[in-house]
């Protein structure tokens, strides 16, 4: 049995970064990726970069004149290619990265636990136990498909992954779930020209968000042809004529049915563990099936560490990016300077325009004890979204009245996903509000618009 100075099971973000550093350091490393095609994670292959290749193919899309919706599908049949070119092109950078080290080892197939610190890895032509003085599991996570009677991954039935293979544009997009992933996507396929129907089991839309930034996204994916339905249980899916039919049930108990051409399931995800065998190793798992770990990332097994999605925590990669961070001072020697608790972790959803997001809503703030103040504009206040004719949504933050500092704040506007990161760095640093509200920013920038947004405190 051969022996690594370091495994690591997975190439999301945070692995792949680990191995390429501990191979610069001189260590022997072993990479467990069970598909070549996933070179890089979920990121690059199937999550944020081809989605976001859409959205901005699905924006353009907006802004052009169509005579038909032979031509809209003409347009996005192109817009999946270039998704696929920019794809290939970043997971061969991946693999070239550490392919080209002479230290490392890629192992392609399955990573499954045989004891503690034993890894056995499974392929059309491989069959080898291998073990590491160190392991890092980084399996990410993957769809879930709801206990639907008819519902299976294969077409007209797509998850988030699969339906970024869809070369043909749907004319009615049906989306199970009402979640992040279901909403960017409505977003992104209404742009393009589909009738989309979102289906949602929960009452209220978006119901983990602040009701009127809720409010707020509702009203702007209806207008652009996105019809909601809440309160909608969906029971069973058949194919007629080729179509896809759902039916259900809503709040009220009466039978409902939606027929399209493609349904999404966004349903959500969970962590990649079953192939891993955790419990021949000894691993912990949580009760619902994320591998254990302590705010170092350290699972139950000395030496064995997990990060990422297969944690269960935040599913964004640069969390794992950030978990690295704290698995590299203990790999490595160096002094560790930061935790897994406490972070603040901002988010985005791009839609159109983008929603994002860091720390507590209103709801949460009053819910935790807080004594709170709020601010709130409307995204056509600001210059600069009038000058990008973007004036659609929300801006909106909550402040701690004893302290002054931010506890959080949501953005339904152009470029949000840039802004959130400047009110981050202001709530990590401690800083009062106020030092965003004096602040000169350039002009016309939609940054200028925390003068106005934390100058309406109240």
């Amino acid at each position: 049995m051969r022996t690594f100075d370091l495994i690591v099971i997975g190439w999301g973000k945070g692995g792949k970064t680990l191995a390429a550093e501990a191979a610069a350091r001189g260590e022997t490393v072993a990479m467990v990726e069970q598909s070549s095609r996933m070179y890089g994670g979920t990121c690059i292959n199937v999550g944020c970069i081809p989605s976001k290749s859409l959205v901005t193919s699905a924006a353009q899309a907006k802004t052009m004149a169509f005579g038909s919706f032979g031509e809209r599908a003409r347009f996005y049949a192109g817009a999946i290619a270039e998704k696929r070119r920019l794809v290939t092109m970043l997971r061969r950078k991946m693999y070239e990265k550490l392919h080209d080290f002479k230290n490392v080892e890629i192992f392609n197939g399955v990573g499954s636990f045989t004891a503690a610190r034993e890894v056995q890895v499974t392929g059309a032509s491989l069959r080898e136990t291998i073990s590491g003085r160190r392991i890092v599991i980084d399996t990410g996570s993957q769809a879930v498909l709801p206990a639907i009677d008819g519902m299976q991954p294969n077409p007209p039935v797509y998850t988030s992954e699969t339906l970024l293979e869809l070369e043909r544009l749907p004319e009615h997009l049906i989306i199970v779930g009402g979640g992040y992933i279901g909403v960017e996507f409505a977003s992104i396929y209404a742009n393009f020209g589909s009738r989309v129907t979102l289906v949602q089991h929960g009452p209220r839309f978006l119901p983990k968000e602040d009701e009127e930034v809720a409010g707020a996204i509702a009203e702007v994916l209806t207008a652009a042809g996105v019809t909601i339905q809440t309160g909608c249980e969906p029971t069973a899916l058949a194919s007629e004529a080729g179509n896809a039919v759902l039916t259900g049930r809503d709040a009220g108990g009466r039978n409902r049915q939606w027929s399209g051409d493609a349904v999404l399931v966004a349903a959500g995800r969970r962590p990649n563990t079953a192939a891993l065998q955790p419990e021949a190793a000894g691993l912990a798992v949580t009760p619902r099936g994320a591998i254990a770990v302590d705010e170092y990332l350290r699972t139950n097994i000395p030496g064995v560490w997990a990060i990422g999605d297969v944690t269960g925590g935040p599913q964004f990669t640069y969390v794992s990016f950030d978990d690295h961070r704290i698995v590299r001072a203990q790999l490595f020697g160096l002094e560790a300077s930061r935790t897994a608790s406490g972070r603040n972790i901002p988010y985005s959803v791009f839609l159109s325009p983008p929603f994002s997001r860091v720390g507590l809503n209103e709801r949460e703030a009053r819910q935790q004890g807080y004594e709170i103040k709020i601010g709130s504009i409307p995204a056509a206040a600001i210059p600069k979204a009038q000058v990008l004719r973007e004036t659609d949504g929300l801006l909106k933050t909550v402040i701690d009245t004893r302290t002054d500092r931010i506890l959080g704040a949501m953005l339904f506007c152009a470029e949000s996903h840039e802004l959130i990161n400047l009110i981050k760095l202001a709530m990590d640093a401690g800083l009062p509000y106020a030092v965003l509200r004096d602040q000169i920013y350039t002009h016309p920038t939609m940054a200028e618009s925390l003068n106005d947004l934390f100058g309406a405190i109240h």
